[in-house]
């Protein structure tokens, strides 16, 4: 765990220009799959593919700490039975954070189920699960996550899902002094994903294939023990941000419009939330379940 004097630091020493992402040749690097992962379109998108042998995966070749990582995704269209792909950002070891999408396949003609969770020192079990309000395998759908000092938002077309705060003050575990790396993979999860294993992978439809495009990063990247954030993130942080500006993301928080929209979206598409699970926690839910 990176000292708790990092984010301080950050405040005088994130000033130099860092890129945007947007081409998946120059900013992410295949990891496993043994080719069944491919960039195509010129580095502007990149296919996993899953068969009964392996799935694949892919990583950024930068680390960041805070910022907004976009990407548009194509789900496995048809019987994505036992399927899962992913779309996430995460640090290393045993006492690592983590921010995920996760998308499980269903049989034909039934939704995903969008996964979503946030790990602090190595602690998940935040789980909160959605239907999505559109078909995800017809068409790209941009996925994003705000990751600042004080939120992790969560949202799907612009539209906020989900918003973990930072409630360090109140013995509440946040996603502060980690970097963090984006991965995304496709894999076989048979055993668990699709009505708790009860459907199998039909591996008749194989090879299955997620598509990703429109990767950005506006982001600060940890490179050789220093942080550098775009131009810009420091003035926005300092004056509140501008809407829609370089580094806006920095003190970004839900408006009340996007408070609303956000609620609706968990009141008419959520259908797992652990703040409401009893069951799961007889001794009372998370502390964070409780607090605003």
């Amino acid at each position: 765990m990176r000292s708790t004097a990092l984010v301080a630091f950050v405040a005088v020493a994130c000033l130099a220009a860092v890129a945007h992402g947007g081409n998946f040749y120059k900013d992410t690097e295949m990891t496993w799959g043994q080719g069944r992962g491919k960039v195509v379109d010129g580095g502007r998108g990149l296919d996993l593919t899953l068969d009964r042998t392996s799935g694949s995966g892919f990583q950024s070749k930068s680390e960041y700490l805070f910022g907004k990582i976009d990407m548009q995704i194509k789900l496995v269209p048809g019987n994505s039975a036992g399927t899962v792909t992913t779309f996430y950002l995460s640090s290393q070891g045993p006492t690592h954070d983590e921010i995920d999408f996760e998308f499980l396949g269903n049989v034909s003609g039934e939704p995903y189920t969008l996964h979503t969770n946030v790990f602090t020192g190595g602690q998940g079990q935040r789980e909160q699960q959605f239907r999505l309000w559109f078909d995800p395998t017809k068409d790209f759908h941009t996925y994003s996550v705000v990751w600042n000092p004080q939120h992790v938002i969560f949202a799907v077309d612009g539209t906020p899902i989900r918003d973990f705060k930072n409630h360090e003050a109140r013995g509440v575990g946040f996603p502060r002094t980690q970097p963090m790396r984006l991965y995304a993979s496709l894999w076989n999860a048979d055993d668990w994903a699709t009505q708790g294993g009860r459907v199998k992978a039909d591996w008749t439809q194989a090879p299955f294939v997620a598509s990703f495009r429109g990767f950005s990063a506006d982001a600060c990247v940890w490179a050789n023990g220093k942080q550098q954030c775009p131009v810009g993130t420091m003035a926005a942080a300092a004056t509140g941000g501008r809407r829609g500006g370089p580094g806006s993301w920095w003190n970004q928080q839900l408006s009340d419009m996007s408070y609303r929209r956000m609620r609706w979206v968990q009141r008419k598409f959520m259908i797992y939330n652990y703040c409401t699970d009893a069951k799961r926690f007889p001794q009372g839910v998370p502390a964070e379940c409780k607090l605003r």
